[in-house]
């Protein structure tokens, strides 16, 4: 029932339209009474919005995060208000650091009764500022569709993120005259720098002096859609390129210029390298302290590029010899039309002669090793091989997210899905949920531990209500797995609270009507994820993996790049 403009309708009404205008197909929500006159005006617009129904309002928006970041549109969480609203915080501020693009709809009390602490009552806008790109409170309904207009720009624009609309009862009711007209610009928000023409100049001429340039590609070249112009890029200057978590799926795994991860879990040769390289370009990445350990000895021989469009994160952590600032899918082509063409094979070969040695004495032994038990790393390696690394990787967060970035392999962008800055447990299944209905065409496989799937593990009703073809895999070592690894190395074997007694999955995947199966012994592996795969809907598969297995190589916190444990 989509509307025209200049036609007199509820308040809710004007919101839906509004989401229609801007494009949106789909919302992840859960009713209330502060937010039931949106829900009731939903009602007529079926044909234009699907609504998913959660089962948690946590749920609600990583399942949005996870449609943003594997469409590249913008995410929508409605929920109700008191509670709803503070279930959404957690996400929200995942979506902040992480840079996903969402708009959380909140009711709210009518107006009336703001500040009286009438039942669920809730300063949403004041509790939400400090993780999101804007907080308002829609108090009249003729603000509305400029409100939502606003809003999507925000959200959307520059350095994408969070925005939260809090949306009182009685605007919701309220009549008023709707139009709608999408927002292109707001005064004093610049959400894309200058670019300066000097800083690109120079930038190439850096790179064209270097004997040993190296680039590390975040998730910015992913949000700004620059996955090519990367490529061309390190191609064009014979780069050797590392990634960040969250842009593990920039550059395709067997490209060769690509030398693996980045960071505490990445790979040896990226790690050693940064401190050895004499031209270090930052590629829309954050120099995260899981990225550069010890800030006293990073990079401390190289001069530093960084190409940005959040000119807060240049000098932040890592100074800057050249800030290049604008979007990634302008400035790159920029800099690479200066770029001479360059023969770095010496260079680029001592990665592989490093990395050789992390295949050694860590990848062999976890893919194809020796003993019977099953270990992580060889489970996601055949279900990445069985996909022909095609399929989109979501992860909750612990040693199955590291395994998960490390032995999966990415063709196609935007392949894989985690939860990067804040380490959300529970982020996956909801975040899985979401990834599947903005690419309903592609293969979603979520791997998560025995801890993390706990957290959300009521979402498996959300599945079952909307049929939402998803892979689950639990990696089960019956313990918090990361924290027990820990434990391990710094604490003295001291395993303070990380043995799990978990329940039997399988069966609770049949109570909500999910075909899985268990695993345990190797011989079977295979045979199973070819099951898995072959069934047409959701499937949840259980793997009896090692119990004290280790994630490694290891960097521990706070420690030089350089210090890398590869045995335990």
């Amino acid at each position: 029932m989509k509307i025209k403009n200049n036609s007199s309708v509820s308040g809710s009404v004007s919101l839906l339209n509004s989401l229609v205008e801007e494009g949106v197909d789909t919302i992840f929500g859960y009713p209330g009474g502060a937010i039931m006159p949106v829900f009731d005006a939903l009602y007529d617009y079926k044909r234009l919005l699907r609504h998913i129904l959660v089962r948690h309002e946590q749920g609600a928006i990583h399942a949005a995060q996870g449609y943003a970041r594997a469409s590249g549109k913008v995410g929508v969480a409605l929920v109700t208000s008191g509670p709803g609203a503070t279930n959404t915080i957690t996400g929200i501020a995942d979506a902040m650091i992480d840079s996903a693009p969402l708009i959380v709809i909140a009711g709210q009390v009518t107006s009336a009764l703001l500040g009286t602490d009438a039942f669920q009552e809730v300063d949403i806008v004041g509790i939400s500022q400090p993780v999101t790109k804007w907080s308002y409170q829609i108090r009249k309904a003729e603000n509305i569709a400029w409100a939502v207009a606003q809003a999507f720009y925000i959200a959307a624009s520059g350095r994408p993120g969070p925005v939260v609309l809090d949306f009182p009862k009685d605007a919701q009711l309220a009549m008023t005259n709707h139009y709608y007209e999408k927002c292109k610009s707001i005064r004093s928000y610049i959400p894309v720098p200058k670019t300066e023409k000097e800083s690109v100049i120079n930038a190439a001429d850096l790179i064209n002096a270097a004997e040993k340039p190296f680039a590390l590609i975040g998730q910015g070249v992913e949000l700004g859609n620059a996955e090519q112009e990367a490529i061309a890029f390190i191609e064009k200057a014979q780069i050797p390129a590392a990634w960040t978590l969250l842009g593990a799926s920039v550059l395709p795994s067997e490209h060769p210029l690509n030398k693996g991860m980045l960071g505490m879990h990445g790979n040896l040769a990226p790690n050693l390298k940064t401190n050895e390289c004499d031209v270090l370009i930052a590629v829309g990445m954050r120099f995260d302290d899981r990225v550069t350990g010890d800030l006293r000895s990073y990079a401390k021989q190289a001069k530093v590029i960084h190409f940005d469009i959040d000119p807060a994160e240049v000098g932040k952590n890592v100074d800057a010899t050249v800030a290049v600032l604008g979007n990634v899918k302008e400035t790159l082509p920029a800099v690479t039309a200066l770029l001479k063409k360059a023969n770095h094979d010496d260079w680029i070969d001592s990665f592989d002669i490093v990395n050789h040695e992390e295949y050694e004495k860590v990848i062999v032994k976890e893919i194809y090793p020796d003993e019977s038990h099953i270990t992580m790393g060889e489970v996601v390696r055949r279900i990445s091989e069985i996909t022909n690394n095609e399929a989109l990787i979501v992860t909750d967060v612990g040693q199955n997210q590291m395994m998960g970035a490390r032995y999966s392999k990415c063709k196609l962008p935007r392949s894989f899905i985690t939860s990067g800055g804040l380490g959300t447990m529970g982020f996956g299944l909801p975040a899985a949920i979401g990834a599947k209905t903005g690419a309903p065409n592609r293969i979603v496989c979520l791997f998560c531990g025995d801890g993390g799937i706990q957290m959300n593990i009521q979402e498996l009703g959300t599945i079952m209500q909307n049929n939402i073809k998803i892979k689950i895999i639990i990696l089960n070592n019956k313990y918090l797995g990361m924290v027990r690894q820990w434990q391990e190395m710094f604490h003295n074997k001291r395993y303070s609270e990380t043995p799990m007694l978990n329940p039997d999955y399988v069966k609770l995947a049949e109570a909500y009507r999910i075909k899985g199966q268990k695993v345990s012994k190797r011989e079977d592996l295979d045979r199973a994820i070819q099951a898995m795969m072959a069934h047409n809907g959701a499937y949840l598969l259980e793997v009896e993996v090692e119990k004290k297995g280790m994630v490694l190589p290891m960097t521990p916190a706070g420690m030089c790049v350089t210090n890398v444990i590869l045995e335990k």
